[in-house]
């Protein structure tokens, strides 16, 4: 396993990376390239348990039950280490709604890669004003 160092090799994925990869949208070839990559263990992904919970319902919605269980089952199979809540994620995410004129979920996405000190990869322009909080791979529109 090659050694990892710092922020170059900690990725966490926002719910706009896994449509891009379910929907084959622009920047699919980014994500798959970034999986491929942590499936060697050249790099770590990780996802906050609200991009879960968003997969699902946008998909739900949109698709049904079923293609949304099976999304959230292949993201549960993929090189990903899901974060749950805590009070320090809850802390940070507070902190950044408080602020910040973006979603809910979305302080929590941001939250967990600031508080991993990870590369927030997203195609979300709501992001865009915490540009001075952390590392972003903004996947094209």
């Amino acid at each position: 396993m090659r050694k990892r160092s710092g922020k170059e090799g900690r990725y966490v994925f926002d719910s706009s990376a896994f449509f891009a990869l379910f929907e084959d949208e622009d920047g699919v070839e980014t994500v798959q390239n970034l999986l491929e990559k942590a499936q060697k263990g050249d790099i770590i992904i990780f996802s906050s348990f609200v991009s879960y919970t968003e997969v699902l319902y946008v998909t739900y919605q949109k698709e049904g039950e079923e293609k949304a269980q099976h999304r959230v089952d292949l993201m549960n199979r993929l090189a990903i280490t899901r974060v749950d809540s805590s009070p320090e994620l809850g802390l940070i995410a507070g902190r950044l709604k408080a602020i910040h004129s973006i979603s809910f979920a979305d302080a929590w996405v941001a939250a967990t890669a600031i508080m991993l000190g990870a590369i927030l990869v997203h195609k979300d322009p709501e992001f865009e004003e915490l540009g001075d909080k952390l590392e972003m791979l903004r996947l094209p529109v």
